[in-house]
């Protein structure tokens, strides 16, 4: 089986309520539609640095241009098959603080892209409906981070 390798680069956005900006679309896989619940994120493209490509994601994916980044949440490393292929691929997300509600036009860059509608979600319930396990802990990671935020003990 053939081996891609994948560097990600995304965001776990909050608004000024304190809510994470989730993704969700109804998609096909494997003949059957299934319901995801993702973070927004994508490959880092040539010469593009991590924190550039993780916005430029949230932008393209959510239409929520206006986003700064608050702290680097770490990387992860995941695993998958999928149409053949083995894939390994290792994310990186920051967590990133809403600067404008104000929600422009999406720019997806595919046609399952083009499906995503943005959902705000308070902490607890976005990392229970995120569809992968990277994405559950990635939303934990930056709930800690959030919330050490907001105390001054981070």
């Amino acid at each position: 089986m053939i081996t891609k390798r994948h560097t990600v680069a995304g965001g776990v956005v909050v608004d000024s309520h304190g809510r994470v900006l989730a993704i969700e679309r109804d998609v096909e896989r494997e003949g059957r539609i299934v319901h995801e619940m993702r973070l927004p994120k994508g490959h880092i493209d040539p010469g593009e640095t991590p924190e550039a490509a993780a916005m430029r994601e949230v932008g393209e994916e959510s239409g929520y241009w206006d986003v700064e980044i608050a702290t680097d949440l770490g990387t992860a490393h995941s695993t998958f098959d999928f149409k053949g292929k083995h894939h390994e691929r290792e994310e990186q997300y920051y967590l990133m603080r809403l600067t404008s509600a104000v929600r422009k036009a999406p720019e997806p860059t595919g046609p399952e892209e083009a499906l995503f509608q943005p959902r705000w979600l308070e902490f607890e319930e976005a990392a229970g409906s995120m569809t992968y396990p990277s994405e559950q802990e990635f939303v934990r990671r930056a709930e800690q981070a959030f919330r050490a935020m907001c105390t001054g003990a981070g």
